[in-house]
């Protein structure tokens, strides 16, 4: 039985077609091949064509957004490059569910896809200082003009680092999916200011909409540690701070100045305090709604 062919363009390689491959692979497995070419004849023979060819049709299996007119954007303005494109076709079926192919598309594909067609997330506040996003890590695999290697045999190798970041971003987000319920059931709306949850969940996506939430008490697996997260406001500014004179104390030192027995650490930037029993960790929370 003949493998499945698809093609993507040769030469330097991006993040888009990079973890467009990685789809595929995780969607086909060994009944795959993938050959990087920009021959007419390479790209019409092929099964998929993503990244190349100049056409977007799904029912032809072809996924390219180089033509005039792209290939569509998003609602909220992202236009769609092949990583985009693969995953509306594949995504769900490698995923298991929406809500989890929605949430890498939201985390991982539209980052990439913007990246792709020129958009930029980031502003800089210090010259020569960028963030080190996946275009530039899958950049780095590229050959330099001191080296000898083809772009192909760098192109598999970056590939089947995409997979693994891809299958590791589907296990969080279906774990992240699994925890509402935890999160629903710990929420109380009438006393919200603290979330105390008694097992560690991610929190972030719940509490998000969830503005009375100031604090979230959450043990560490082991539970010899209870740690209180500071609810981001937006950045890195924080709904509610720590108390200042808490700043960068640790044991005896914090434990002085909170009166909370078995207070661990204020971080120096007052998002976190820990305490190493549950009830420390309520009392601190309390005690700095109170200052």
């Amino acid at each position: 039985m003949s493998k499945i062919l698809a093609v993507t363009h040769d030469d330097r390689f991006h993040a888009d077609d990079v973890f467009a491959s990685a789809v595929l692979q995780l969607v086909y497995g060994d009944d795959l091949e993938i050959v990087r070419s920009r021959k007419d004849d390479v790209i019409e023979s092929a099964d998929i064509a993503y990244d190349v060819g100049g056409i977007y049709d799904s029912k032809k299996s072809r996924f390219d957004h180089h033509q005039t007119d792209g290939a569509g954007e998003r609602e909220n303005g992202i236009p769609y490059a092949a990583f985009g494109l693969i995953w509306k076709e594949f995504g769900e079926k490698i995923c298991g569910s929406k809500e989890v192919a929605l949430s890498i598309e939201e985390n991982l594909v539209q980052p990439v896809d913007a990246g792709d067609n020129g958009f930029s997330f980031y502003t800089y506040d210090i010259d020569d200082v960028k963030e080190y996003v996946l275009d530039r890590m899958c950049y780095s695999f590229g050959p330099t003009w001191k080296e000898d290697d083809d772009f192909d045999t760098r192109f598999f190798e970056v590939v089947s680092i995409a997979k693994m970041i891809l299958s590791r971003e589907i296990i969080i987000a279906q774990h992240k999916i699994e925890a509402l319920p935890i999160l629903e059931a710990s929420y109380d709306p009438e006393n919200g200011k603290v979330l105390v949850l008694d097992e560690y969940v991610p929190f972030g996506d719940f509490v998000k909409d969830k503005e009375g939430i100031l604090y979230v008490i959450s043990p560490s697996k082991t539970k010899d540690l209870w740690r209180i997260n500071a609810i981001k406001k937006e950045g890195f500014i924080n709904r509610k701070n720590f108390p200042k004179e808490w700043s960068g104390l640790r044991d005896e030192d914090l434990e002085k100045i909170t009166r909370v027995k078995g207070s661990k650490f204020c971080h120096r930037k007052l998002f976190l305090a820990v305490a190493d029993t549950k009830e420390g960790a309520i009392e601190l929370a309390e005690l700095s709604l109170k200052n």
